[in-house]
């Protein structure tokens, strides 16, 4: 009858000499606790704060230099990480097999020496590997980057060509997967709100509603906003009378304060703050009721606006182009206004509407006219003068950008299925538009008629 394994392993272990346990046994012990560092070298460098970060940025010590290099490719560093961990891993199991056939025999290795070869690894690998040095590094990691830095950087050399085709399979993976999920989304909610709206399901008011919402993300704050040149403010210089006389004709409850040129807004005047002060004289310095002001940048999408407006409790931004003059105001009611659609108090006047729709196809504009807002009222898609816009966000600008010159009164342009006439035109801009909408036309895309 053949000897069991446990007399197997025993004579074999008598048989092997010291040396052959020191170099196996040092060597798994080495491969461990670097697969310990590396395990937890991932949660150091991927748990750092912005504080730590930045700390390391501005720091004069080397290892610290290192960690500020490793995160700014996080791609790059995951991948190095992942590649060096697996490599170790796999020599751990290659020179325990090696050392359990050196053992047992190649041929001797049954099933239970496999299995207790496996069980043993595994649990070393988890527990010494990961979880321990994982934990560690959770509540340490700052010096553990920095102890483990030094290794990555140079790991980082050996390894870059396969961190390099990892992170290239793994980009095209991203942006497909980005690109198909969010734009099949957007589309096939439109696609389902028609459906809907032709079903009599939802009202046409609850349909542009639901499109608003759809399409919130996607607006940028020069698509939404008032223009510099329709902006009511004061100067700094107004005496106390002369700004309630402004106050009353308007009828706004927050106004930018200017010094000199509008370009130079000094803060907003609420309306609210100079209810107490009525009775003052024309020499009441009112300027130290004024608010600072809150500054955006024309590409601020509106819906990232509306949480500032939230958080910071303001209900009003300057708008600036990329010089740091004033482009335009927006205020909270344009942001809510892209998802209810208009929104009339009792101060807004009627004669201000930027539209006349004469019949069904044919419109008039005011060359003002914001091209979101003139694809929402003639329900054409928003993408028709993607094309041809250029930076212009108005009707009047979308016609310079066709024409190439200001056109004269009584011109007509043609594009798509569009036929803009300029009714009414000065020195500086397009003031009024009147649009033809022949849908069975499709002409030229620049095609100009005297």
């Amino acid at each position: 009858m053949d000897d069991p394994y446990p007399s197997v392993l025993l004579t074999a272990f008598v048989e092997q000499p010291l040396s052959f346990y020191l170099v196996n046994g040092l060597g798994i012990l080495a491969l461990l606790l670097l697969s310990g560092l590396i395990s937890g070298s991932e949660v150091a460098f991927f748990s750092l704060s912005r504080e730590q970060i930045q700390e390391s940025a501005t720091s004069d010590n080397q290892r610290d230099k290192y960690i500020s290099r490793l995160v700014m490719s996080p791609k790059r560093l995951l991948a190095n990480i992942l590649i060096l961990n697996n490599l170790v891993n796999i020599f751990i199991v290659t020179i325990s097999t090696f050392a359990t056939w050196k053992l047992v025999g190649s041929k001797d290795a049954g099933g239970a020496v496999i299995i207790t070869l496996t069980a043993v690894v595994t649990i070393l690998i988890i527990f010494l590997g990961e979880i321990v040095p994982k934990v560690f590094a959770n509540h340490n990691n700052q010096s553990f980057a920095r102890f483990s830095a030094p290794m990555l950087i140079f790991s980082d050399k050996i390894l870059r060509p396969i961190s390099w085709l990892l992170m290239s399979i793994s980009n095209v993976i991203e942006s497909r997967i980005e690109r198909k999920g969010y734009n099949l989304s957007v589309n096939e909610i439109n696609d389902a709100l028609e459906i809907t709206a032709d079903k009599e399901v939802v009202s046409a008011e609850e349909k542009d509603m639901l499109k608003g919402i759809v399409n919130f993300s996607t607006l940028s704050v020069k698509q939404v906003m008032k223009s510099r040149i329709d902006i009511m403010a004061v100067d700094v210089e107004t005496d106390f009378h002369e700004l309630m006389n402004q106050v009353n004709k308007t009828g706004y409850s927050r106004i930018p304060v200017f010094e000199e040129t509008i370009d130079n807004i000094e803060g907003i005047l609420y309306i609210k703050d100079l209810l107490p002060h009525l009775h003052k004289e024309e020499d009441f310095e009112w300027q130290t009721l004024l608010r600072p002001g809150f500054f955006i940048p024309e590409s601020k999408k509106i819906d990232g606006l509306l949480k500032d407006f939230q958080e910071k409790q303001v209900h009003m931004a300057i708008v600036v182009d990329e010089y740091g003059g004033t482009s335009g105001l927006i205020t909270l009611e344009d942001v809510i206004e892209e998802i209810v659609g208009e929104i009339n108090d009792e101060f807004d006047d009627e004669r201000d509407v930027a539209f006349t729709k004469l019949d069904a196809n044919t419109y008039v504009f005011e060359g003002k006219t914001s091209l979101n807002d003139f694809c929402k009222i003639t329900e054409v898609d928003s993408s028709s003068f993607e094309k041809i816009k250029g930076d212009s966000e108005s009707l009047g600008g979308l016609l310079l950008e066709i024409n190439t010159k200001l056109p004269s009164a009584g011109e007509k342009i043609r594009y798509g299925s569009f036929l803009f006439t300029v009714v009414a035109v000065d020195q500086k801009r397009i003031k009024r538009i009147r649009v033809f909408i022949d849908p069975k036309k499709e002409v030229a895309v620049k095609d100009f008629e005297d």
